[in-house]
């Protein structure tokens, strides 16, 4: 977690390989990082990890689920209860299950 990063309480961070939260990145409550599945092809069940990175300025909001190998771009936003399996782009809002883009990302002057 780099400066100002944010999990918020009941975050369950799966962590089998690394998770990055970059400054100033939010990951809201309820929400799942889960950096490993199995791999359904082999009869064993192989455990597969793959880390997860949430970029600068971020948001991940409540009760989404971000999954193995998954970064989600500077400044993006995932709307609350998605789930990601794929890689966001910088600056884009996606919500949905799966996730899907919705809109560029553009910050109003104050």
């Amino acid at each position: 977690m780099e400066d100002h990063a944010c999990l918020a309480p009941d975050v369950d961070c799966y962590c089998v390989a690394p998770i990055v939260l970059e400054a100033h990145s939010t990951v809201s409550q309820y929400s799942f990082l889960c950096t490993a599945s199995h791999d359904i092809h082999d009869p064993h069940m192989k455990l597969v990890v793959s880390g997860i990175h949430i970029g600068r300025g971020a948001w991940v909001c409540a009760d989404s689920y971000i999954g193995p190998g998954v970064t989600v771009g500077e400044g993006s936003v995932v709307g609350a209860r998605s789930s990601v399996f794929q890689d966001v782009e910088p600056w884009t809002v996606v919500a949905g299950s799966p996730a899907k883009f919705l809109e560029k990302r553009v910050l109003q002057a104050l």
